[in-house]
């Protein structure tokens, strides 16, 4: 490897196994290393994202190309990266920190690796957590995250010295301004999920509740902000596209209503009004200031995935919005989730934990469960996912994992510190 100017940041590697923790892993990257231009990879199975969806990460996707995990030990091994982002499911994290551990046994001069979530932690906290354990760097969103993160590893006697704070990657924007008078329509975006809800008579009627609202004000535009079309899959399966559900509803869709792709971060530019039933998108909107509600009409309750906004103040009803409510998010439940604070202040924890493991030689990657530990529930997470690298992979491997020690010690463990001092 040749060696790094002293002002070039660390290289990074993406795997991603969907449109959304592909956002979330660029970000992370760019956030975490000001100035890198991550190495993206797809892992090849269901929920492998098209280039439209890609597009609409807003993240770029020029250096992303698909592959399997096998594929993507072996191009670890031509590579020259020094940090590694695990973008993926729980399952899969677990698999590849098996396989990197195999691969790397007995070498401190690797890659550091990274992970975390997309967004809201609303359901298998404990097992996704600990599917998670042994990346060097498991991040946090919120001092709440950090707070619960801790809790379950060191509740379960493993080591948390992994997880770090730091804020969701893709939070920023403007701050919301109301629009002056007589310059656009008011604008309510309804943000809809992929699974929840999950029934086809609670999806219609969460739809045709936001076309009654644009009924009853017909000074305002009513979108439905969607995710994919018909036939893409994201990181949850969506047996029931909205997009179906509008078509029979023919001539009943108002003029003032209608659908909309594009990026999240873009369509809040414009928005007035955030309304969703669970959405991370809640969070994007909370962090810029814009009104927003997470429904309660189907309840709070735990498989919507609700439930995580208790305390927020964000509650509200179809009807309550008709009749003009606006909720008022309460400032110290933003604080807790990270929403009030700069996010780019926000991450000098995690760039100083990262200059600390480019400094120093890293110990071997030990994730929690192993067969001893879990015999039962291990074998079938590592036999569901193709790790197996091919021959001569590990020389390879641990010839550039020396290379890229070298230079991540010596140049560039030093230029994230002073970033993080900034």
């Amino acid at each position: 490897m040749p060696d790094a100017s002293p002002h070039d940041p660390p290289r990074v590697a993406v795997l991603a196994d969907s449109d959304t923790r592909w956002k979330w892993g660029a970000h992370t990257a760019r956030r975490l290393v000001p100035g890198a231009a991550p190495q993206g990879y797809l892992l090849r199975g269901r929920a492998t994202p098209t280039a439209r969806q890609l597009a609409e990460t807003g993240t770029g996707a020029d250096q992303v190309r698909e592959i399997t995990a096998a594929g993507f030990l072996t191009e670890l091994g031509r590579g020259t990266h020094q940090v590694l982002v695990l973008a993926c499911v729980g399952g899969t994290v677990q698999a590849l920190l098996h396989a990197l551990a195999d691969v790397w046994k007995g070498n401190d001069r690797r890659p550091v690796v990274v992970t975390g979530y997309v967004g809201v932690v609303y359901e298998k906290l404990t097992d996704g957590l600990l599917l998670r354990h042994g990346a060097d760097v498991v991040l946090a969103n919120s001092p709440y995250d950090l707070r619960r993160f801790r809790a379950v590893y060191e509740g379960v006697r493993a080591d948390a010295s992994a997880v770090t704070e730091c804020a969701l990657p893709f939070l920023g924007g403007e701050r919301y301004r109301p629009p002056a008078p007589g310059t656009r329509p008011h604008r309510v975006v309804f943000a809809v999920q992929p699974s929840v809800p999950g029934s086809r008579a609670d999806r219609s009627y969460l739809l045709e509740r936001a076309m009654a609202h644009a009924r009853r004000h017909p000074d305002r535009e009513v979108i439905v902000k969607l995710r994919s079309r018909p036939g893409e899959q994201t990181t949850h399966v969506e047996e029931l596209p909205y997009q179906r559900l509008a078509e029979r509803a023919g001539d009943r869709r108002p003029a003032n209503f209608s659908l909309a792709y594009g990026n999240m971060g873009e369509v809040l530019d414009t928005t007035d009004l955030l309304v969703t039933v669970s959405s991370t998108a809640a969070l994007e909107s909370l962090h810029r200031g814009i009104p927003t509600a997470v429904l309660t009409d189907l309840g709070i309750r735990e498989p919507l995935g609700n439930h995580y906004f208790t305390g927020s103040g964000c509650f509200a009803s179809w009807d309550e919005l008709d009749a003009g409510h606006r909720p008022e998010p309460d400032p110290a439940w933003l604080a807790d989730q990270g929403l009030a604070a700069d996010p780019e202040a926000a991450w000098g924890p995690a760039r100083d934990r990262l200059a600390a493991l480019l400094d120093a030689p890293r110990p071997a990657l030990t994730p929690y469960y192993t067969r001893r530990t879990a015999p039962g529930y291990l074998p079938g997470i590592l036999a569901r996912h193709d790790t197996a690298a091919p021959a001569g992979s590990h020389r390879l491997l641990r010839q550039a994992a020396r290379a890229t020690y070298r230079t991540a010690a010596q140049r560039i463990a030093p230029i994230i510190r002073r970033w993080g001092q900034l």
